[in-house]
């Protein structure tokens, strides 16, 4: 046996010691600020193929392959975007698109930060195999859209597609007991209901008309084709074949790749082809200067959570960080962009706490992604003004609470009963073992009352608008950036950079320096979570989409606490 544990001891060191060499080898060899050289004539190639992010971190380190894995940010895109459209080495933007794994409004952002590009006179140019919805309406804003001769167009319209697991829940005989105020805040119908209530169908339907709409009318301008023909061809997907999209002038050419690079030798002016990976090309923001002004860019991305960590938004976190913010002399002002579906109320109302008090210092300005909605508008009220895109997604201005009822489940399944001793009537309140007396829903119904009350007040006086108004425009309904504009629950349209010049006029300054907020992990903490999320998150990575709607039921079953949460996921394709 001492043996034994003499040889393990030892194997155990030598695996131990193996991974760190491994480890230092791969830290030593990481350089993430190696500049990458940019010649004349060159062509900035943007590829959307992973997943878009609104603040892109530090690259990852794969450790099955021992590389390293680089992400990509929206904020990587527009202020390459923003680069390229004043040097004079780039002649022009080359999209290389397929299918988009991002939200709409950011797909609307990229494509205006192009709009912008143009007006310096220079040129961009699209190609894909294939389009999606999402990618062609990018494409849209190119001098030329080619396509693949044996590619297509997927034009069809939008459609929300919610899962329903109430008769799950039946048989599985579980109990959601649901307190809420609003008659938009659909958030628990698929706990409740088989399928979607009529409020929720027409608040669907509103929003997404809305953000169809605006997608045909840019579709319209940009290819001279009528929206009436736009959605004729939608209703009856006559894009079969690349040559459909060519007769309909979707397309401008149909090419291969290799022609598509001929093409782009052309626009370059030049024999050899020179481009350059937006991914590499952009260059990150950095002061040197620890006393300029700044404007300070506070990036606010997932679920609304109690707490401290390293996932979505933290309470904690995110009140050190706008605190800091407030405290920084040499930060004049403060934008805030929020990409988030709400989450904990409690969190909501910490968070907009803060950014209340930095609000009466220096001016507070809004940027709103793809999802500003339930507590992702509560955390926006309490600003100065608020910018969000045509197809953002916000609102939902409403609160809910469940608990579910695992006892008859836990009986009739598991044959597991439960027994209480206790010296008062409502002491093992809230209990998941037992349905709810009605006391004690008394007490939540009139606790999700009072807290949606203190919802509108904010939004009344922040908004400047009466109580009464905001009741109307709440009660859970999600509303898109154009409506929203409409029922002044935003001031402008407009992404990133129109909040940072209009936070920039309201501190009256002209000279200033972007920062960046959280601060960024080190090259250390980067490598130490990439680890982390290796071993965390690989052994269900294929099933991410079945296992999404299971996350969902689960996250819902979990939250007891007060919510103020968009009521599902949404995605256009």
């Amino acid at each position: 046996m001492k043996n034994f544990l003499k040889m393990l001891l030892a194997s155990v060191l030598g695996v131990f010691i193996v991974f760190m060499i491994v480890f230092f080898m791969l830290l030593l060899s990481v350089n993430f600020s190696e500049p990458v050289i940019v010649k004349n004539n060159s062509i900035l190639k943007i590829s959307l193929d992973k997943p878009l992010v609104d603040r892109a971190g530090m690259p990852s380190i794969n450790l099955s392959s021992l590389s390293i894995e680089s992400n990509m940010g929206l904020n990587h895109i527009l202020f390459g975007i923003e680069r390229a459209k004043y040097d004079p080495r780039i002649k022009g933007i080359y999209l290389e698109l397929s299918s988009i794994d991002a939200g709409i409004a950011s797909v609307e952002e990229i494509r205006n930060a192009l709009t912008s590009f143009k007006q310096s006179g220079k040129y961009v140019l699209a190609y894909a195999e294939y389009y999606s919805q999402k990618a062609y309406y990018l494409a849209t804003i190119a001098d030329k859209i080619y396509l693949n001769p044996f590619g297509s167009v997927d034009f069809r319209g939008i459609s929300s597609e919610i899962t329903f697991f109430k008769g799950l829940l039946d048989k599985l005989g579980i109990d959601v007991q649901i307190i809420r105020h609003g008659k938009f805040k659909s958030a628990i119908e698929p706990l409740i209901l088989n399928s979607a209530s009529e409020e929720s169908k027409a608040q669907i339907m509103e929003y997404m008309g809305s953000i169809w709409n605006f997608i045909l009318q840019t579709i319209s301008e940009a290819r001279d084709i009528n929206p009436e023909d736009l959605n004729k061809t939608a209703d009856n997907i006559e894009l079969t074949f690349a040559e459909d999209a060519m007769n309909k002038n979707f397309v401008d050419k149909l090419l291969y790749e290799d022609e598509v690079l001929a093409e782009l030798r052309k626009y370059s002016g030049g024999t050899a082809l020179n481009t350059v990976d937006i991914s590499k090309y952009y260059v990150r923001p950095v002061s040197t200067d620890t006393k300029s002004d700044k404007i300070a860019l506070v990036y606010a991305s997932g679920e609304i959570i109690s707490g401290e960590g390293e996932t979505d938004i933290m309470s904690k976190n995110m009140v050190s960080v706008i605190r800091a913010a407030r405290n920084d002399s040499t930060v004049k002002a403060v934008v805030f962009r929020v990409n988030s579906p709400g989450g904990s109320a409690a969190a909501s109302e910490i968070i907009a706490r803060e950014l209340e008090l930095t609000k009466q210092t220096k001016p507070v300005v809004i940027s709103m992604g793809d999802l500003a909605a339930s507590g992702g508008y509560w955390i926006s009220a309490p600003s100065h003004k608020i910018f969000a895109h045509h197809t953002t997604i916000t609102g939902s201005i409403g609160v809910f609470m469940m608990l579910p009822d695992f006892g008859k489940a836990a009986k009739d399944k598991l044959g597991i009963t439960f027994d209480v001793v206790k010296t008062n009537e409502h002491a093992d309140f809230p209990s998941v073992t037992r349905p709810l007396k009605p006391a004690e829903k008394d007490y939540l119904q009139k606790s999700v009352e009072y807290v949606y009350s203190k919802f509108i007040d904010k939004v009344a006086t922040f908004r400047n608008i009466s109580a009464e108004k905001a009741d109307s425009i709440g009660q859970g309904r999600v509303w898109s950036g154009v409506n929203a504009l409409d029922i002044g629950l935003i001031d402008y349209f407009g992404g990133i950079a129109e909040a940072v010049e209009e936070a920039a006029r309201l501190a009256d300054i002209s000279d200033y320096t972007l920062l960046e907020l959280p601060r960024e992990l080190s090259t250390f903490e980067m490598i130490l979570k990439s680890i982390e999320t290796k071993v965390s998150g690989s052994a269900n990575s294929e099933l991410s989409a079945t296992l999404k709607h299971y996350e969902y039921l689960m996250s819902s079953l979990k939250n007891y606490g007060m919510m103020a949460k968009l009521p599902y996921e949404i995605t256009i394709e």
